[in-house]
């Protein structure tokens, strides 16, 4: 025997509860502003009655939004990552709308892909928290004719970005360590096809240059505990390496554990500063100076730039840079006196 099931209730059964029309009923939901206050009270009241819904598809139909949002991360588990789309999410939901996600790698053709399977789903704006570097060019392109903001770029990338200023994060981070005496500041960056990574690279080494101190080479790790150990155990063999700037709050963890096996002492013979202030960092041993950045918050600002871009498509926008701040703990103290 075949099983029946029941249908949800239907905009012309609110109507016929109500005593209107169903074009009443749409005039309503949509916030209509020429509808009698009764009218509206009415149709309200048999919304709540009996449990009906709205359907997105029929509604994107009638006012050309579908009250989605489309978000481009990187296929990752970095904390970062994770934190940024829980901020988006969070603003989406706050203004009604849901959140249509997809993650990529960072090669030209992916990245092409991702945007164009959003763009399809009908999306009213993009978010994209990818660094874009080689594919920025293509994914222009690409979104020209819908709202989008960016999260991650220098200063210069145009009025779409929403973020924090990487430049300043590397600037308080190095002149930091150089105020406590350290005669150079050595650096574990970020790979270098992200563009965050590479702001804060050229900012620290912007910053040693205009104080007349020596720039040592960098190195490069993938944000990853595991890298950041590696790079620990070159950097830790160094007796004249007395200060380190770590590009994320995860790398620093592993070049902690590598100076620690060497016996080098944190922070009395090295000094270490991360970036992020992950949840992690007050907790490390000895607990990390690092440069706080609100990724959440970052993500719900973003949202908040999307849906003016989407109200008023020819309004002038402008970049929004949050100006991380310094948390001093006690990976930090003045160089070893000789």
């Amino acid at each position: 025997m075949k099983q029946q099931f029941k249908r949800g209730p239907a905009m012309r059964d609110v109507a016929a509860a109500a005593g209107v029309s169903a074009q009443t009923v749409s005039r309503v939901l949509s916030n209509h502003p020429h509808v009698q206050e009764s009218t509206r009270r009415r149709v309200l009241a048999a919304v709540e009655e009996l449990g009906y819904r709205q359907n997105n598809m029929a509604r994107a139909l009638v006012t050309g939004r579908s009250k989605t949002l489309g978000l481009l991360t990187l296929a990752t588990n970095h904390y970062s990552r994770s934190s940024l789309a829980l901020g988006v999410e969070l603003g989406a939901r706050e203004a009604g709308y849901t959140v249509n996600s997809v993650t990529s790698d960072l090669s030209v053709q992916a990245l092409t892909d991702a945007v164009n399977r959003l763009v399809q789903q009908g999306v009213d704006g993009l978010v994209i928290a990818t660094p874009l570097r080689e594919a920025a060019a293509k994914v222009r392109e690409l979104t020209a004719h819908i709202p989008t903001v960016t999260t991650d770029g220098p200063a210069g990338s145009g009025a779409g970005l929403v973020g924090v200023d990487q430049e300043l994060a590397a600037v308080l981070a190095t002149q930091h360590l150089l105020d406590l005496g350290h005669k150079t500041v050595w650096h574990v960056a970020g790979p270098a096809d992200w563009s965050d990574a590479a702001s804060r690279l050229e900012s620290w080494r912007r910053t040693l240059q205009e104080a007349g101190r020596e720039v040592p080479p960098e190195l490069h790790g993938d944000w990853s505990p595991e890298s950041g150990y590696r790079n620990g155990l070159i950097l830790g063999r160094m007796p004249e390496v007395t200060a380190i700037l770590v590009a994320s709050d995860e790398m620093a963890f592993g070049v902690i554990r590598a100076l620690g096996e060497l016996g080098r002492r944190i922070p009395g013979d090295v000094s270490v500063v991360g970036i992020d202030d992950i949840d992690l960092a007050a907790y490390a041993n000895p607990p990390l100076t690092t440069i706080r950045q609100s990724f959440e918050d970052t993500g719900r600002r973003a949202v908040l730039h999307l849906l003016a871009q989407i109200a008023d498509p020819d309004r002038e926008g402008c970049p929004e840079l949050v100006a991380p701040t310094l948390v001093v703990r006690g990976s930090t103290a003045p160089p070893p006196k000789g």
